[in-house]
């Protein structure tokens, strides 16, 4: 079985998300870039993820997909790193609470914001999220807790969570509070989150450079 770990993404997709926390490990890696509608859908790749949708990694026989299911197995494939908080411990819980809650509520609520899809009061009890106010609420209380999300200590639910937060600010897509702005600025200047950044936005710029060349 091999150790490589390979990640498939495209630098304009949520594969950001991954590549930050791919760079938060240390490990080297392996980049597959995919486009969308092409490679995407390919058999070969839709053989690993049926979604036909990046991220995911393949590491030791195990294909992980979905963001935060990457950011949570390469915290604890990789302990040394110490991403995730000890399993049993309290912070563990927080960690678990705000990790999913930036999968589920979060993306929907979000995505359903930037669709311009509003929820009417009377179907807010079926919706998982409630509404888009409850959710910046929510969001509101968890950066305003601790210095980081589960606790005094940067994990992977930062990585996550934080990526939320920061695109949402950066689309208007998420109401720019002074606690979502000052938590994003004490994570988004992390060598690790600014490496990944510049490797994904030469990425982009290399591909619209070959594009305008055709």
């Amino acid at each position: 079985m091999s150790d490589e770990l390979v990640f498939y993404t495209n630098p304009m997709s949520r594969g950001r998300i991954a590549r930050w926390m791919l760079e938060e490990t240390g490990q080297p890696y392996r980049t597959e870039i995919l486009d969308f509608g092409t490679s995407m859908k390919s058999a070969d790749y839709l053989a690993l993820n049926p979604m036909g949708k990046v991220p995911a990694i393949a590491h030791r026989g195990v294909v992980v997909t979905e963001g935060g299911a990457v950011c949570a197995y390469l915290a604890d494939a990789f302990p040394q790193a110490e991403l995730a908080p000890p399993p049993g411990s309290p912070q563990r819980g927080l960690y678990y609470r705000w990790m999913f809650f930036a999968a589920g509520p979060v993306e929907a609520a979000v995505t359903n914001k930037a669709l311009n899809i509003e929820i009417p009061d009377e179907r807010k009890r079926m919706v998982g999220y409630g509404c888009y106010a409850d959710v910046i609420d929510a969001l509101d209380y968890a950066v305003s807790q601790n210095e980081f999300i589960a606790g005094d200590r940067f994990s992977a639910a930062d990585v996550y969570f934080g990526s939320q937060v920061g695109w949402g600010l950066m689309f208007k897509t998420i109401e720019p509070r002074p606690a979502l702005a000052a938590y994003w600025q004490r994570i988004a200047g992390r060598p690790a989150a600014i490496r990944a950044r510049e490797i994904d936005d030469k990425l982009v710029a290399e591909a619209k450079q070959a594009q305008s060349s055709q």
